[in-house]
């Protein structure tokens, strides 16, 4: 009996996934078949969105609450210190303005700002945050101008209205010789300026160095040292330089604001205010030409 062959074998077929139905493409909100366009609209950011984010950036750290906070208290507790101390002893003014008083507070108050200045920019560099602000806003100079608006309305801002609550205080304790309006500007409003201008001379170091405690004891350096060096100057050869080292000390231009200079000379009025600007806009732009041809 002769036996059936076997039935052929196919050969095994590889897997194939299920394929998903055939769907007509439906026209998007752009108009064209299967492609979609967002409502929101598309702009190129500019120097206003930089701003707002150096402003949620620097208000939601803790060194601004810290440093703007330690200035506060000591333009606040040394002025009234002062006055209630000049208060008790009876001491004679001799015509001299009572907002006067406020310099001692003002000028350690300033180191405060200084060092928020440099942690402005020279944090990002020790964190390493500064390559994202940079992917987020490429324009470095862009990002030096936002930071730079940012601070320096801030600490304007807070040195002007805590200058003006001392100097009324001040006032109300004692009775000095009465200021005049040009006065009540330059201790409040020039003061101000002054500060907020070096602590943007800060910013400018700390952009240059990038390294926050070297750009601090650095700026801190240039406001007391030509001071000192000048106190141990007794060499009559050196007489000039003595004399213009404590003419243009930042501590003898920042009394001058209020009329209260270490010299009989040097810088009056608001000279100070054009000399620290001049300074500092040439510290900005050395930072400026740091920034873009130094990589981070």
């Amino acid at each position: 009996m002769t036996m059936p062959p076997p039935p052929a074998q196919t050969p095994p077929q590889p897997h194939q996934a299920p394929q998903a139905p055939y769907r007509q493409p439906q026209q998007g909100w752009g108009g064209q078949a299967g492609l979609y366009a967002s409502p929101i609209p598309v702009r190129t950011p500019g120097l206003g969105d930089a701003i707002a984010s150096e402003w949620t950036k620097i208000r939601s750290v803790r060194s601004t609450m810290w440093t703007l906070g330690v200035m506060i208290v000591l333009l606040i507790g040394i002025g009234l210190l002062t006055a209630f101390a000049v208060n008790v002893s009876d001491a004679d003014l001799d015509g001299t303005p009572v907002l006067s008083l406020g310099f001692f507070g003002v000028l350690l108050g300033s180191i405060c700002v200084m060092t928020l200045g440099v942690l402005t920019i020279a944090s990002e560099y020790g964190t390493g945050m500064i390559r994202t602000t940079l992917t987020a806003c490429p324009s470095r100079s862009r990002m030096l101008v936002a930071k730079s608006v940012v601070f320096f309305l801030l600490a304007f801002t807070i040195t002007t209205v805590t200058t003006g609550v001392v100097g009324v205080l001040q006032t109300a304790m004692l009775d000095g010789a009465t200021a005049d309006g040009a006065t009540w500007v330059r201790s409040t409003v020039g003061v101000g300026l002054y500060v907020a201008t070096l602590g943007l001379l800060s910013l400018a170091l700390g952009a240059l160095i990038r390294h926050s405690a070297g750009a601090i004891t650095l700026m801190i350096a240039v406001v007391l040292l030509p001071l000192v060096l000048a106190m141990f100057m007794f060499s009559p050869t050196l007489a000039g330089v003595q004399q213009a080292l404590f003419e243009y000390s930042i501590p003898n231009q920042l009394g001058a604001m209020y009329d209260a200079s270490v010299t009989t000379s040097g810088p009056t009025g608001w000279e100070p205010l054009w000399i620290i600007l001049g300074v500092t806009a040439v510290a900005m732009a050395a930072a400026l030409v740091s920034l873009d041809r130094r990589d981070v």
